[in-house]
């Protein structure tokens, strides 16, 4: 039960990422990034200064914190600004599903049963309609974009680093603070290098200082406990609760109406929630 709570939270704060990645599109990716991550990477502090001994960890997991949040975030803002929003939010919402059926392939001793698979099936196809249907038109619709391969890449991204999370010494929560700074450095480096410079307003900062504290910052030490604590599949299925959030503030910010597919969709995916949550 505190494995799904900890999931829900880092839900709610994942479901406002497109939202103000949009609001936010008008930055450099790579500066967006690394902001983000700097200023989320500070919610560690606390934790460092209470014992310097939690950001002690392996090269190789820090490699992987650095793969997963700086590779996952990079590629879904490309993916948000070279292809339509609505329609890249949805292929960057596989990674719940490759989440599942990844898991017999990255952890040892977890086996895939029918139950998971209807389950993430349901949630799949709840996301689709949320998400077509909020956008009023077939994925297709807007066109080809090679923005829907960078949020291909993100799903692929994310999922694999949360599974191997698991497959790695245990490491404290608090890390994750390191694996944002690096991350955080990395992207601003990136930004000094390949982008042009740009002048941010106050707007701007107090929308990357809320992507930071929430989405990019929160969300993550929030993911560690669900997924320390928690089933990995089940834990991946209940994530199909985060595209019908995260299109719901997306039709917010649009000016779109609420519609038939997303009530629809809704059904859907809290069932494949319950269901996969009942899943042994």
């Amino acid at each position: 039960m505190a494995a799904h709570l900890y999931a829900l939270g880092t839900i709610a704060l994942w479901a406002t990422v497109a939202s103000l990645a949009v609001l936010l599109k008008h930055i450099p990716p790579f500066l967006l990034t690394g902001i983000s991550l700097l200023i989320g990477s500070m919610l560690a502090l606390p934790f460092i200064l209470k014992d310097k001994r939690t950001w002690k960890i392996p090269l190789s997991t820090l490699a992987l914190g650095v793969y997963g949040l700086f590779g996952f975030h990079f590629l879904l803002f490309l993916a948000l600004r070279h292809a339509p929003s609505v329609e890249a939010n949805l292929v960057n919402y596989l990674w719940p599903l490759l989440m599942v059926v990844l898991a017999p392939l990255f952890l040892t001793g977890m086996q895939l049963h029918g139950m998971h698979v209807a389950a993430a099936l349901l949630g799949f196809a709840g996301a689709v309609i949320a998400i077509l249907g909020a956008s009023q038109g077939a994925i297709g619709a807007g066109g080809w974009a090679w923005g829907y391969l960078a949020a291909l890449g993100s799903a692929f991204i994310w999922a694999s680093y949360s599974l191997l999370t698991k497959r790695v010494a245990p490491f404290p929560t608090a890390a994750i603070g390191l694996f944002g700074l690096v991350s955080g450095v990395l992207a601003l480096l990136c930004h000094w290098a390949l982008e042009p410079a740009v002048a941010l307003s106050g707007r701007d900062w107090l929308l990357l200082t809320a992507m930071g504290l929430g989405p990019l910052g929160g969300a993550f030490f929030l993911w560690d406990k669900a997924l320390k604590l928690g089933d990995a599949r089940q834990i991946g299925i209940l994530s199909y609760l985060t595209p019908l959030g995260s299109t719901a503030l997306l039709m917010l910010v649009s000016g779109r109406a609420w519609s038939w597919s997303v009530a629809l969709a809704a059904v859907m995916i809290i069932g494949a929630a319950v269901l996969g949550t009942r899943a042994k």
